[in-house]
């Protein structure tokens, strides 16, 4: 027998909240504000920027892959199809 019990709301609140941590980092911008320390010549600002971008990208794919198994588990739940090409299963 199959479980058509809907998923919680448990991965797509993480994924808030990963999502709000990738906007906000950049937006402290006391953080980052500053020339030391240089990592092999190039300051802070730059590099933490770059860095920036890789966690935001991080966390961006965790958020995804967190609501698209979300999604596919509520489709499931709901008799739908989960191959993502829409229609019905049966």
């Amino acid at each position: 027998m199959t479980d058509r019990t809907p998923p919680g709301k448990g991965p797509l609140v993480v994924a808030g909240v990963a999502l709000a941590v990738a906007i906000a980092a950049p937006l402290l911008v006391s953080t980052y504000a500053r020339r030391d320390p240089e990592l092999w010549g190039v300051p802070f600002f730059f590099w933490y920027q770059f860095l920036l971008v890789l966690v935001s990208v991080v966390l961006t794919s965790f958020a995804y892959w967190l609501v698209i198994g979300h999604e596919r588990k509520r489709r499931a739940a709901e008799g739908l199809s989960t191959d993502g090409k829409g229609g019905d299963p049966r």
